[in-house]
């Protein structure tokens, strides 16, 4: 006579790793390859990024856009459309990157937050024209807010993020944060809603935009 006893193991929702250290670190590793970030605080240093911060936030001419992923955003431009002029600043970050990281960008994202209510939605920078693997500079200034990321699921999960790997990532002012590998095809990020007063905060995404047939930016 055979008794079988089955056993149901459950699943705990596993706890936010933190990462608040500056170094490069492996965030995982699959048939995509490796998913790496790089963390640099005090990138631009605190008197440095005080101004620049300032700079940019009264010239660039800031408009809101309604998307379901992107709460606050101003500019979309690529070095290689002349109907976008760069802010000297822009610039002159842009370079400071390229010659710190060794990868060269032509295009630019930025991202005003303007209190603690503004937010950018789970999603991936994964869109076609970034190429395989893209590399995704973001460099962030005034409040500090909290970048989170999380892993995407396995096809048996059908798409339920419940028990993924998560991290926090505090982007103080000046803080660099390097992207690179399979990041983005096996990693999302967003940047959630605060419960505490925040003030402004700018954020910086510089990437390689792959020229596409008759592409117009708008």
């Amino acid at each position: 006579m055979r008794c079988l006893i089955t056993f149901q193991v459950e699943r705990r929702v596993p706890e936010a790793g933190v990462i608040d250290k500056p170094g490069v670190y492996e965030l995982s590793t699959g048939p995509t390859g490796v998913s790496r970030i790089h963390l640099v605080p005090g990138f631009i240093d605190s008197e440095q990024a005080d101004w620049m911060f300032e700079q940019l936030l009264q010239d660039i001419p800031w408009g809101q856009r309604t998307h379901v992923r992107q709460a606050y955003i101003m500019l979309k431009s690529s070095l290689t459309d002349e109907s976008h002029d760069w802010h000297p600043v822009l610039t002159m970050l842009k370079e400071h990157i390229e010659e710190f990281t060794g990868h060269t960008f032509n295009s630019l994202l930025c991202n005003l937050y303007r209190n603690e209510k503004d937010s950018v939605d789970w999603h991936s920078d994964d869109e076609p024209s970034l190429g395989k693997n893209p590399v995704i500079a973001s460099l962030s200034f005034g409040a500090t807010r909290t970048f989170e990321m999380r892993k995407k699921p396995p096809p048996e999960e059908n798409g339920d993020y419940t028990y993924v790997e998560r991290l926090r990532i505090p982007l103080d002012h000046g803080t660099l944060l390097l992207m690179e590998g399979a990041t983005q095809e096996d990693w999302q990020h967003r940047v959630p809603k605060e419960y505490h007063s925040r003030d402004a905060r700018i954020n910086l995404t510089f990437r390689i935009i792959y020229p596409e047939p008759d592409r117009v930016w708008k």
